[in-house]
């Protein structure tokens, strides 16, 4: 095995290690759970299910205050102003209503997105998810290390060094899968799957809606829970609005 086909092994490691090193969140005292505030509801909600969710409760909130309603078809309009909130998710996701729209649709909407963003940034500098930044270039990391292997085996080859092929698949094999696990990786750190563990076990999902009156803490249901929480508490809109998962067709 030639020269230039270890060199090509070596820089896959290389790449692999620094890909690794971009995915990985310092640990910040257990987790915001424990050393700092617990995040809003659109917040948790985006570290459960992205988003979809996190706009999902935005408009939970709005529809609460009367901002919102359920239109045609599965979609959501708006219905008045919306209301005394400096919530910027909210207020972006009430913008972007110039027209009835399914939720699934109004998740991709520009300043919705923009503001969504804004509150993944902010849950990234927590170390509660994983930078948007450094988890893009991790991913170019991880697609660039396989082929940097077969650049060196085809080097390989091209040399006639075909007793080389074996040492530089025992190598190779660990960086490839290696590399598909750490692009399966979640999003969310394991310090959000520890919070989002931690609340559900504080505030397990109740059999009853009327056993819940505070308009901010079924919002904190919808967040933990998605689904089965907007069937509880706020069934109509969920259905007649699109915002049940199994009732829009759209893409996620």
């Amino acid at each position: 095995m030639g020269t230039g086909t270890w060199w090509c092994v070596a820089a896959a490691w290389a790449e692999l290690l620094a890909a690794a090193v971009l995915l990985r969140v310092p640990g910040r005292g257990g987790g915001t759970g424990s050393a700092g505030p617990v995040p809003g509801p659109e917040a948790l909600a985006l570290l459960r299910g992205g988003r979809r969710a996190a706009v999902t409760v935005a408009l939970v909130a709005l529809h609460q205050r009367g901002a919102v309603a359920a239109g045609r078809k599965h979609t959501v309009r708006a219905n008045g102003g919306p209301g005394r909130t400096r919530d910027p998710v909210q207020l972006a996701v009430h913008r972007s209503l110039r027209n009835a729209l399914p939720p699934r649709t109004l998740a991709l909407r520009p300043e919705a997105r923009r503001a969504v963003d804004g509150l993944r940034a902010e849950l990234g500098r927590t170390g509660l998810l994983r930078p948007p930044g450094r988890r893009r270039a991790a991913r170019l990391l991880l697609a660039a290390a396989p082929l940097t292997l077969a650049a060196g085996l085809l080097a390989d080859a091209s040399a006639g060094g075909g007793p080389g092929l074996v040492p530089v698949l025992a190598l190779g094999l660990p960086v490839v899968l290696a590399a598909l696990a750490l692009l399966r990786l979640p999003t969310a750190t394991r310090a959000a799957r520890r919070l989002l563990a931690e609340l559900r076990e504080r505030h397990p999902l109740p059999a009853h809606r009327n056993e819940v009156t505070d308009g901010r803490l079924v919002q904190l249901f919808v967040a933990l829970y998605g689904d089965p929480a907007l069937a509880l508490f706020l069934p109509r809109f969920s259905r007649d609005g699109g915002l049940l998962d199994h009732l829009d067709s759209g893409g996620r």
